[in-house]
């Protein structure tokens, strides 16, 4: 039986893979905006204390634990003409766009509580837009192909695309930003990359395609306890780690990468654009080597290597983070960092479109928005705790948001902790990132397996499964292979 697609026709060349990747602008883009800014912004240009500040992104987190399952619900329900993830993509392109720049409005409050609640609430808000959009767009590429190598070629363009994104929200704020206390200059900058995310998210839109199939029917209650049986796959809950640390590490060096630059190495702009500038090479440059890397080995081999590229090189900016520290060897460290940071990538999301695979063959529901949204959660946490770790830490160092917000200079000890958190938080991460990667179980053979599984229990494979077979699926599921393709591990009763 033929199978029914909406959206634009089938077409695996570079055409598709470039308006399925460019989406990845606003993800790989717009938290390297909120990671790097968000917090200066309230710190330096409003004058909250910065273990507050660090709070609210982490209060979007706990909205998060609530909409995500939600909307993995309501796309797996949703019969649309446009498939049901299309549908949403187009709807959040909007509405993450706007809560996106009524991130940085500043209203001028005489109360730092009024402050407080208004930045919470405006978190909030983007994280519900962006869940409406970034759900269905992380469960889009299952329904769009099943070919593990093809998935990796889409997922690396992807890839491409959120280094373009993030460096271009790395170094063009800093280009705009001069004084990191001027309210008005956030404004401008995020006026331009909100009109930005919305064109990227369109033509995803436009330029993809959906697999039609049967929405799965569950209540609101039913959603929260499928949501938590994703987390009961082993490949699934070494990908968290992966995601968490991968990601988290990320998220922390460009998330303090102002404070460092500024405070530790005492050279902002003048050091902030060309650092950030090589950082962002470097990660394009590796997205183009660890691509074919991947598409030849493993998707886990790309993040087994670049893990400890980006573990020597924060290690490495021990020696250099002080006032006066000569550039050239600081680049030489962003650069591998870079490349660490897009093997990462890289291997991370290229892994994410298998987990749909591995969790129907635990569950016999193919429930791509559901696995999507749990990993859509994980990306949050990653990136509400690293900003949350940022804010206690300058708290920790001492921090005085009163001399940001006069333009004025740290204490000399407060230079010297920002210098000491900056490389070692995200070194501990790479390495936990490291071990995460040596323990994930699946490579194409195992992959493969899992696919041959689900064709053989519906019937579409005759060859009788081998015991080599099931060790490997055992393994990779985390069940023995006669408790798998059963709803009731999806928390289901029969």
């Amino acid at each position: 039986m033929e199978e029914k697609i909406s959206g634009r026709k089938p077409s695996y060349g570079f055409f598709s893979r470039l308006t399925y990747g460019v989406g990845e602008i606003f993800g790989g883009g717009c938290f390297v905006i909120i990671n790097a800014f968000f917090i200066v912004f309230l710190t330096d240009a409003l004058g909250m204390n910065a273990a507050l500040a660090g709070t609210i992104p982490m209060i979007g987190k706990i909205w998060d634990a609530v909409t995500d399952p939600v909307m993995g619900n309501i796309v797996e329900r949703t019969e649309s003409k446009y498939g049901p993830k299309r549908f949403y993509i187009l709807v959040g392109s909007i509405a993450s766009a706007v809560t996106f720049v009524l991130m940085w409005i500043n209203i001028h409050a005489s109360s730092m509580t009024a402050n407080y609640i208004f930045y919470v609430v405006m978190y909030c808000l983007f994280n519900t837009g962006f869940t409406v959009l970034s759900v269905p767009y992380n469960g889009l590429l299952p329904d769009m192909m099943d070919d593990y190598a093809m998935r990796a070629r889409f997922s690396n363009m992807r890839m491409v695309f959120s280094t373009l994104g993030a460096a271009a929200c790395g170094l063009v704020p800093g280009m705009i930003i001069k004084q990191t206390n001027d309210p008005s200059q956030y404004m401008t900058c995020m006026l331009l990359f909100g009109v930005l995310f919305f064109v990227c998210s369109i033509t995803v839109f436009f330029g993809t395609w959906e697999k039609q199939k049967e929405p799965v029917k569950m209540t609101l209650g039913e959603s929260f306890i499928q949501a938590a049986s994703v987390f009961r796959s082993r490949s699934f809950l070494i990908f968290l780690g992966l995601y968490l640390f991968g990601q988290g590490g990320m998220d922390f060096i460009s998330g303090m990468a102002v404070y460092y630059v500024q405070h530790a190495l005492g050279a902002y702009p003048s050091y902030y654009i060309p650092i950030l500038a090589v950082l962002m090479v470097a990660q394009f440059v590796g997205m183009l080597i660890f691509g074919p890397v991947m598409s030849r080995t493993s998707k886990k081999l790309a993040i087994v290597i670049a893990a400890p590229l980006r573990l020597i090189g924060v290690l490495g900016l021990l020696a250099f983070s002080h006032h006066g520290a000569p550039l050239i060897p600081i680049l030489a460290l962003a650069s591998l960092i870079g490349l660490g940071n897009a093997g990462s990538l890289t291997g991370i999301f290229a892994i994410m479109a298998d987990m749909t695979d591995i969790d129907e063959l635990i569950t016999s529901i193919r429930r791509p928005g559901i696995v999507s949204s749990m990993a859509t959660f994980i990306r949050k946490i990653a990136s509400g705790l690293s900003v949350a770790i940022i804010g206690f830490m300058l708290t920790a160092v001492h921090y005085d948001e009163a001399l940001a917000n006069a333009g004025l200079e740290q204490a000399a000890a407060t230079q010297h902790g920002i210098g000491i958190c900056y490389v070692l938080a995200p070194a501990i991460m790479s390495a936990l990132l490291l071990v995460c990667a040596l323990l994930f179980p699946v490579t194409e053979k195992e992959f493969k397996m899992v696919q041959k599984d689900i064709a053989r229990r519906k019937g579409m494979e005759k060859e009788q499964v081998t015991e080599q077979e099931k060790a490997a699926l055992e393994k990779v599921t985390g069940f023995s292979y006669e408790k798998l393709w059963n709803t009731e591990n999806a928390g289901l009763k029969k």
